[in-house]
């Protein structure tokens, strides 16, 4: 078992469904063991096989197997106690992302009202050599991991008549983070003496992290959303993502396509950091532009911050 779980799916969920359907015992008749998928998309620099693994047996035994069968394609593998060890280790994994990229969306809103530039303080801060770990804001969070995995904790935990008040404050605030970026929209197109009925909006980049093609549960979907919500007439451009397929929540906007990016929309919003919107000189673009990433390096005067 890879895939992230709340503790006791592997040995007592699945190796119930196992035992049931083969008549065998777990540790004797098959061996059965967890152990975490780690990926980071994206990054050249990482190579699965360079990523330490953790594994957890349901028995010494499975746990020697499972060493056994990742150690010819695993460089580092880090064996714990058990199962629900290793399952509890990837989740405080994604959960530890979760709730600090919370942290940093909620000092964004309010560093903003101080005015306060976020990004110019997590480079500040960056400079301490211990303690600290940067993380960034953004529109909210999206991929199948961080915005869904905590909570299978959060279910598990009633079981225990236990209470994640952190996860769920973070996913409070993260959902949220879409709603202020369209505050922001609205706020610049009012500059412009515009409404958001009618206008013209392109979104920039349509994947949930950049340089991918991944579209997994990304922000970019509840933007298009709440901005149609509202009257706006939404596009979108990808470099990785030509045309939307069925999802599982937006299945009414399949079969859309990515159309070029021009100056001949309302306003334009960034919602992910394509390394091509970094290249891209928006110096002479007359429409406003709404950045969620601080992406933009060639600005134009029209340029806000979300």
């Amino acid at each position: 078992m890879e895939s992230t779980t709340y503790p006791g799916t592997t040995d007592s969920d699945l190796r119930g469904v196992l035992e049931k359907h083969s008549g065998l015992k777990a540790g004797q008749g098959f061996h059965l063991a967890y152990s975490t998928e780690r990926e980071d998309p994206s990054n050249p620099e990482s190579k699965v096989e360079r990523i330490p693994k953790l594994v957890g047996g349901f028995s010494p035994a499975c746990l020697e197997k499972a060493l056994a069968l990742h150690g010819t394609t695993i460089e580092t593998l880090i064996p714990v106690k058990s199962c629900r060890v290793a399952e509890a280790a990837k989740l405080l994994e994604n959960i530890f992302r979760s709730v600090n990229i919370a942290l940093v969306n909620e000092l964004k809103v309010i560093y903003e009202a101080m005015d306060i530039d976020i990004w110019e303080v997590i480079e500040a801060a960056k400079t301490k050599p211990f303690g600290f770990m940067p993380f960034y804001p953004g529109p909210g969070l999206g991929g199948h991991c961080i915005p869904i995995d905590p909570f299978y904790l959060t279910w598990k935990a009633r079981e225990f008549d236990q209470h994640t008040r952190f996860i769920e404050l973070a996913g409070e605030i993260n959902t949220s983070m879409p709603d202020h970026v369209v505050r922001k929209c609205q706020l610049a197109l009012n500059d412009e003496g515009k409404a958001v009925r009618h206008s013209r909006i392109l979104i920039l980049g349509l994947a949930y992290k950049p340089n991918v093609d991944d579209d997994r549960e990304s922000p970019s979907y509840a933007l298009i959303e709440k901005l149609e919500s509202l009257g706006a007439v939404v596009s979108y451009h990808d470099p990785h993502i030509p045309k939307i397929g069925t999802t599982r929540e937006h299945r009414h906007l399949a079969g859309r396509e990515s159309c070029p990016i021009t100056d001949a929309f309302d306003l334009i919003l960034i919602a992910t950091n394509h390394r091509e919107y970094h290249e891209r000189n928006f110096s002479q673009f007359k429409c406003p532009i709404v950045d969620t990433r601080n992406c933009v390096r060639q600005r134009p005067s029209k340029y806000y911050q979300a």
